[in-house]
């Protein structure tokens, strides 16, 4: 064994703990010895074993808060990545050795980001509501456009018709808008079928979206969404339906069970009895929770131990307290809310020490929004959060409200999941909020846009 040099890092034995003698007696440290495992390890998946070098980071945001620094921002910095994940983060000048002959991608004085986490969408869906659009602009009330056949109805109408393969073309063009505009992990729900067979389809798309695409999905089942026009008066029928054919066959292609408890959708009772079926059923329960009235949906969030309560635009300071005790996420949807002029109170819920995430809500009725950039904006702008808790909730707050704590940071460990921005500071996402601020996208490691 060569004696007082580590032959992969150079570094003397006065440098590390110990030297041992690796394979045909070369002298290693234990450092290098774990790395060599890491690399020679089987990857399980080909398309993200990206390894790779970010230099020139004017800002780098990795979210892992320091004193009253909420998104842990490091000036002149570097990310090393190994088989897709973070292996370092921090300033250029401390670069540790071993990783400085990583393929290079220079940012050139541009700040990064993690990859947003979209947790709230519906993003599969066929046709478009555009003349409801107007309709509530003009001074219609939502809840007497659905009743009329509209809202969710109409679009439950078009998706039946389209089929999966009409499904999937438009899907799959939002997702790779979103993907492009750096959201790099999407939650995606069904629920514009309203009877299995298509509630299968919606979530085999969703699914296969992420096998299309360098973005990860997190499908979940909205049954619950509304009444079909078939089942108007036969509200126990259709619940039946929900928890008796729909969950076995759409549970093992989902990871959550949402509903829609809200005025005019379903009460405390109907969700609470479609939650527990699907926790029967492996899924973890959501709420959309108080978009149009507070009808106590926060409340059944807390006792079923939800992963999130979604809207809150009727929130109380009560039930803030109750969500922040309970660590159940709050998703707040600052377009549709602009949409229907209600704002959630976001900086009361923070300020309670609730977990925010801030998402689309991509759909056709209330908010055909695409980009995480444009939320973050409006989460300033209509909010009231600073820039800087506005990025934590479109990035950090949607892992920890989709319970995947591997993303949404940037530290060691996490998945390489970011964005460069073509600007030197996370600051012009809402400061400029019609601009594309997108130069590259990164998902574990790969380059996949820009």
């Amino acid at each position: 064994m060569a004696a007082g040099r580590c032959s992969f890092c150079g570094r003397r034995d006065t440098e590390v703990p110990t030297l041992v003698a690796g394979p045909g007696g070369v002298a290693i440290c234990p450092e290098c010895a774990e790395l060599a495992i890491q690399i020679s390890r089987e990857r399980t998946d080909p398309r993200f074993d990206g390894d790779l070098l970010v230099t020139g980071i004017g800002r780098l945001v990795t979210n892992d808060s320091v004193g009253d620094d909420l998104i842990g921002e490091v000036p002149d910095a570097t990310v090393a990545v190994r088989d897709g994940k973070v292996a370092w983060a921090g300033p250029a000048a401390a670069l540790p050795y071993r990783y400085r002959d990583l393929p290079e991608l220079d940012c050139g004085g541009r700040a990064v980001i993690p990859g947003f986490v979209d947790s709230h969408t519906h993003l599969v869906f066929a046709g478009e509501r555009s003349i409801e659009f107007g309709r509530r602009r003009r001074g219609e009330r939502y809840e007497d456009i659905a009743a009329a056949g509209g809202g969710i109805r109409s679009t439950v109408a078009a998706t039946r018709l389209a089929g999966p393969d009409l499904l999937m073309e438009g899907a799959i063009a939002r997702a790779g808008r979103m993907l492009a505009a750096g959201t790099t992990t999407v939650e995606v729900k069904s629920g514009y079928g309203l009877e299995p067979l298509t509630e299968v389809h919606l979530l085999e798309v969703a699914n296969e979206i992420g096998e299309r695409l360098p973005i990860d999905v997190v499908p979940t089942f909205l049954g619950a969404h509304a009444i079909p026009e078939e089942f108007e008066d036969l509200r126990q029928a259709y619940l039946w339906m929900v928890t008796q054919e729909m969950l076995p066959v759409c549970a093992p292609l989902a990871r959550f069970c949402d509903v829609f408890c809200d005025r005019g959708a379903f009460d405390q009772d109907e969700a609470r009895r479609v939650l527990q079926a699907g926790v029967k059923h492996g899924l973890k329960p959501r709420l959309h929770a108080g978009q149009l009235a507070n009808v106590g949906a926060v409340e059944l969030a807390v006792e079923l131990r939800a992963a999130s309560a979604d809207h809150l635009d009727h929130c109380t300071s009560e039930q803030a307290a109750l969500l922040a005790e309970s660590r159940v996420a709050a998703v707040l949807l600052p377009a549709a809310s602009l949409s229907l002029g209600t704002m959630p109170p976001a900086r009361m819920l923070w300020d309670k020490g609730v977990t925010v995430a801030l998402a689309t809500d991509c759909n056709p009725g209330t908010s055909f929004v695409e980009r995480m950039p444009f939320v973050v904006a409006l989460g300033v702008l209509e909010l009231g959060l600073s820039p800087e808790q506005a990025l934590w909730a479109a990035t950090r707050g949607g892992s920890l409200a989709l319970e995947l704590p591997d993303r949404g940071r940037l530290g060691p460990g996490a998945l390489a999941d970011m964005v460069v921005l073509d600007a030197d500071s996370h600051l012009h996402l809402s400061y400029r909020p019609d601009a594309d601020h997108t130069w590259k996208v990164v998902k574990r490691g790969v380059v996949v846009s820009g």
